[in-house]
């Protein structure tokens, strides 16, 4: 340990390195993992170490890579649109904020294996995306449409089908896996919401974000189209399988949704915060509602 703090300047503090992981972004791929693991109707109390493992798999481990990837890579930007977090700061010195990424990723594969072959799997693809995103010469997120897509995978299609896969000790069933892609094809419109706090600093060193690329109402209405018709297709799905109740809430919840966007559109830099808090809520709400579902239909 010794060493490594002389490789890679003065030690961080654990608060920097927590806000480093960025504890307020684990719940969205925890709430995915929870909706996987609740699909397969398997009770909760008789696989708990799996519940556990995969919990702090997806978020802490995998998750807090991916932040911490993020953020040694993007310090530049960082430095301009955020110059307050750990590492443009200083809080995090040095080389620091890669060693925690390196750590972690190997930290993730470990927990990963111990859960099973489809879980390691999934787990692979998520840092390898994670990587990508952040990392040249890759660096997905200079390209809007590769990088929400790669992030709306890891925050909810992969946590999804980890949870399902972790608690069945393999691949889950068809109908799972398909609202998993589904679910994480309408995140990729709730990725392009966090674009707009950083259009300026974006702009300035080539990062091809959705706003950059198609202008900032243009980028909010297809944000809107993007995460209403993975929804409406669940719906389709869910009432194929000849569930009555579940679709009907998901229903009233993208309504609400629909309701929510035009404020959305009108004002988007200045109402994407308000949307996430909101809109966003009835999403993750109507992905809750269509794991009961499928449950439901397992347990039938």
């Amino acid at each position: 340990m010794v060493a490594l703090a002389q490789a890679v300047g003065r030690y961080p503090s654990t608060r920097a390195v927590l806000q480093l992981l960025k504890p307020v972004t684990w719940f969205a791929p925890m709430w995915a993992l929870a909706c996987g693991a609740v699909s397969t109707g398997v009770p909760l109390t008789q696989r708990w170490p799996e519940v556990v493992g995969s919990v702090l798999l997806a978020g802490p481990l995998v998750c807090g890579t991916s932040q911490a990837v993020n953020d040694w890579f993007d310090r530049e930007v960082d430095a301009i649109n955020e110059p307050d977090r750990p590492i443009p700061s200083g809080r995090v010195p040095g080389r620091w904020g890669l060693a925690i990424a390196v750590v972690w990723t190997g930290l993730s594969l470990a927990v990963a294996a111990a859960l099973g072959v489809a879980v390691l799997g999934a787990a692979v693809i998520g840092l390898a995306l994670s990587w990508a995103y952040s990392m040249p010469p890759l660096r997905l997120k200079a390209n809007g449409w590769l990088g929400n897509t790669a992030v709306g995978l890891c925050y909810e299609g992969l946590p999804w089908f980890t949870g399902a896969a972790a608690l069945l000790g393999g691949v889950p069933r068809f109908e799972s896996v398909a609202l998993a892609v589904l679910y994480s094809g309408g995140a990729f419109g709730i990725m392009v919401l966090n674009d707009f706090k950083a259009v300026e600093g974006d702009t300035r060193l080539g990062i091809r974000s959705l706003p950059v690329q198609l202008g900032v109402r243009r980028a909010a209405l297809l944000a809107c189209v993007v995460m209403t018709l993975p929804q409406l297709a669940a719906i389709g799905l869910l009432v194929r399988l000849g569930r009555v109740l579940e679709p009907a809430v998901i229903g009233g919840l993208v309504v609400a949704q629909i309701a929510l966007m035009p404020m959305l559109v009108r004002e988007p830099r200045r109402r994407a915060p308000l949307y996430n808090a909101t809109g966003t809520t009835c999403y993750v709400l109507g992905m809750m509602a269509s794991a009961i579902a499928l449950r439901a239909l397992i347990q039938q």
